[in-house]
């Protein structure tokens, strides 16, 4: 894997997008937490086919600026670059636009995981 992979993916803005839905706000606008949740979707997909048979990734870390609303029904359009690589650690730059222009920027960390034995380790918290 090396720097400069790039991802992207779209949606048009929904009821079950909005912040009244996911309840970060009151106002039938694209959430938050939603444009954080695509960010998320587009790094880790832009990443998958690199790696390994039983790896995947996760989040761990996110700074993001939420600049501008987006009303239902307008589209937005996610980008995400692989800016650095340090052993696990995956450094992506994220963009999201709406037809109108820049609604969120900023950067998101993911890290490179054995997929079954995380799972089996937070599965192991229910029982402690």
């Amino acid at each position: 894997m090396e720097t400069g992979i790039k991802g992207t993916q779209e949606l048009v803005v929904s009821q079950q997008t909005s912040a009244k839905s996911v309840g970060s706000g009151l106002l039938d606008v694209f959430a938050t937490p939603s444009m954080i949740a695509l960010m998320e979707k587009t790094a880790s997909e832009s990443v998958q086919p690199y790696l390994e048979d039983g790896q995947g990734t996760v989040g761990t870390k996110i700074n993001i600026s939420h600049v501008a609303a987006t009303p239902l029904g307008m589209k937005v359009t996610c980008t995400t670059e692989l800016v650095e690589i340090d052993r696990r650690k995956l450094v992506f730059k994220v963009e999201a636009h709406d037809e109108a222009g820049l609604i969120g920027e900023g950067t998101h960390e993911r890290f490179i995981i054995q997929s079954e034995p995380f799972q089996q380790k937070a599965d192991a918290k229910k029982d402690a």
